[in-house]
């Protein structure tokens, strides 16, 4: 009995050595000069000094940089599970990812696709080139993951989004895509020309690998993914394309990030020539 106790310690306190690593960091952003949480999330069953490939992970409109590790916790054993780092940015209320032409203090697809990848490839052991960032999120931040992968490929080989709102050109009330990008008419080109769905028309020298998903019941979402698939279909771009049943809510992103983290870590193995885990 004394030995099987014993063996149960072990058993437990193995499992628990294996949980992930989370830090909450701030990093100061020149472009808004001022300090800004991020969530970094960590495999701890791997060396100190072993690099590891990144995923950005950002949330939606109306959350904030702790949303992913709140409301997903599993992400931290996706992170064990996958030997990838996880890093969730605070992308402002509803930024929407946009260095906004209007508003100074809204300046944050430099800060996630400059400021933040400079930082956690200071501080931590990263593969610190485009091998081994990729980039994805959910609903705004689906929107974010494609519109910064194509416009930032030189940073990111991969981009993603589930249940992304992907068409921001029709987005004109309660979700401050008008206060990020001013008058319709006045700033008529950014309204045009920094819509996600209008984006991947420049497809960047250096490949991306791309996965979208929504849900068959988001209605409003699911229209403007069949919309992006359509187009990406028509431009020759590949990519992956999933529709599931699901809704716009965290019961759907919860399983669909699995989907995700598979596919990136696919990605990186293919692009690093790493073997499957």
């Amino acid at each position: 009995m004394k030995k099987l106790f014993f063996l149960s310690v072990l058993l437990v306190h193995g499992l628990m050595s294996q949980a992930a690593v989370v830090d909450t960091v701030s990093v100061y952003s020149a472009a808004m000069k001022r300090s800004i949480k991020t969530v970094v999330i960590r495999p701890e069953g791997v060396g100190a000094s072993e690099k590891l490939p990144v995923v950005y992970l950002l949330h939606g409109a109306f959350g904030d940089y702790a949303n992913w590790l709140r409301r997903v916790p599993h992400i931290k054993d996706l992170a064990e599970q996958y030997k990838v780092m996880i890093v969730c940015p605070d992308g402002g209320y509803t930024s929407w990812y946009f260095d906004s032409p209007v508003d100074p203090s809204y300046q944050f697809e430099t800060f996630v696709a400059k400021e933040v990848p400079a930082y956690v490839d200071a501080h931590y052991a990263t593969i610190a080139d485009r091998r081994g960032r990729v980039i994805t999120g959910l609903s705004m931040g689906g929107h974010g993951g494609i519109f910064l992968s194509f416009r930032h490929a030189d940073v990111f080989s991969g981009g993603g989004s589930m249940s992304g709102a992907l068409h921001v050109s029709v987005i004109t009330q309660r979700y401050d895509v008008e206060k990020r990008l001013g008058d319709t008419i006045t700033n008529q080109k950014y309204w045009r020309d920094w819509s996600a769905l209008r984006v991947v028309e420049n497809y960047p020298k250096d490949s991306l690998s791309i996965i979208i998903d929504s849900g068959t019941e988001d209605l409003g979402i699911i229209g403007m993914n069949r919309a992006m698939h359509d187009k990406l279909l028509n431009l020759k771009i590949p990519h992956e394309y999933t529709e599931r049943p699901g809704q716009h809510n965290w019961v759907y992103w919860s399983n669909a990030i699995d989907y995700q983290l598979l596919f990136f870590r696919k990605h990186f193995n293919k692009l690093l020539g790493i073997r499957p885990l």
